[in-house]
């Protein structure tokens, strides 16, 4: 897919400076970037007061694979892989009597495979807003939700029932509305699956790839983070391989869907900048904590295979977000830094609901991707057996 500077210099507004086509992180920011390539993308939504970035950022990634595979732009819904998935979270919770996780967190596996399980939904046909509200708010919904799994493990019979599945989807429909057999889309009459169908998606043609050095590469290995609740595998692959696919594919005309860490002080999303400084956030002077985002980029840290591997095993790397990869950019000494779509408005930054994260700071702080098969360079997915 050609680069489309057009539609990027829209979405990125006052970040724009036409005249050469260099982006600033902010008005008066220290980062200076270049497009590379950009490829389609739906535009930037809001997950407002919800734990679901999980879901917003996959079928973000899912809306620019039909715009690549020529099926036009779509915008799908993302309550309805919210409630889907919550009641497999639901069932394994019943099944592992509360002995894993129940929370309003995911996966991008999780979407995949309510697509595969159940289909998918236009937004038009399934908006799943709280009444009188237009964008999400889950707080009383989660609380209700983890409250009634939690008293049915109590088993207060002594012998659980099927009942509580039907009063679980019940909840769901209070909350996010019921979901229709069939729906009228664009003059056509379709179910979930058979608009999958007519989408052309295929579940089966995506993966997602992590690098960890506690389990053996070129392996599928089940990610142990709490959201990965249904247990699902992700291929390993060293560290170089990792950066390897994710340029491979935006070189190629694909986007990357990305769950990171974000709770670095160098992930600043109000900045539109993410990197790796040198020096720790503690170690840092005043000055240099407050002209980390004001002044020229300076070096990044080298990241390594044992840096990351540190960072996963001590917790300060955690499956903190999800987000949508869609083009690649050089700063204005000739370092990588790709292009990210979020999910928290447009309102929050300069960068029109977008940000820039280094190529070093993806390949310390990512806990996975996921992409098509066919975006993964030949070498690589023939040591993965695919």
């Amino acid at each position: 897919m050609k680069t489309l500077v057009f539609a990027f210099s829209i979405l990125w507004g006052t970040a724009l400076l036409a005249q050469d086509s260099i982006r600033l992180n902010k008005k008066d920011g220290g980062f200076k970037f270049t497009l590379l390539n950009e490829h389609k993308a739906t535009a930037v939504k809001n997950q407002h007061k919800s734990g679901t970035c999980w879901s917003y950022s996959t079928l973000s990634f899912f809306e620019s694979e039909l715009m690549r595979m020529g099926k036009g732009e779509h915008d799908l819904s993302e309550m309805f892989i919210v409630r889907n998935t919550y009641k497999g979270k639901a069932e394994q919770y019943v099944r592992m009597h509360g002995h894993v996780n129940f929370a309003a967190g995911g996966a991008f596996h999780d979407v995949v495979n309510v697509i595969r399980k159940y289909g998918i939904l236009p937004q038009e046909a399934y908006p799943g807003n709280p009444e009188f509200q237009d964008k999400p708010v889950h707080n009383e919904m989660d609380a209700v939700l983890s409250a009634f799994v939690a008293a049915v493990v109590k088993n207060p019979n002594g012998k659980l029932t099927d009942k509580w599945k039907r009063a679980f989807d019940a909840v769901l429909d209070v909350y996010l509305g019921p979901v229709a057999a069939s729906f009228l889309y664009q003059g056509k009459s379709y179910s979930p699956s058979s608009y999958r169908d007519a989408l052309g998606i295929n579940p089966d043609d995506y993966i997602e790839i992590s690098s960890f050095s506690h389990h053996p590469f070129y392996k599928p290995f089940a990610l142990e983070v709490p959201d990965n609740w249904s247990w699902d595998l992700v291929y390993n692959v060293p560290l170089e391989d990792l950066g390897k696919i994710t340029d491979h594919a935006l070189q190629n005309g694909y986007t990357v869907a990305w769950a990171s860490d974000i709770s670095e002080k160098y992930f600043s999303y109000g900045n539109g900048v993410a990197y790796v400084p040198v020096k720790e956030y503690d170690e840092m002077s005043k000055e240099e904590k407050e002209s980390m985002f004001n002044t020229a980029p300076d070096a990044e840290r080298k990241i390594t295979q044992e840096l990351r591997q540190q960072g996963f095993d001590n917790y300060t790397t955690e499956d903190d977000h999800g987000m949508h990869i869609t083009g690649m950019a050089k700063d204005q000494k000739g370092n990588l830094y790709y292009v990210v779509k979020n999910s928290w408005g447009t309102d929050r930054n300069e960068c029109g609901g977008y940000l820039y994260a280094s190529r070093n700071f993806m390949l310390y702080k990512t806990t996975c991707i996921m992409v098509h098969k066919k975006a993964l360079p030949k070498d690589i997915a023939k040591k993965l057996g695919l």
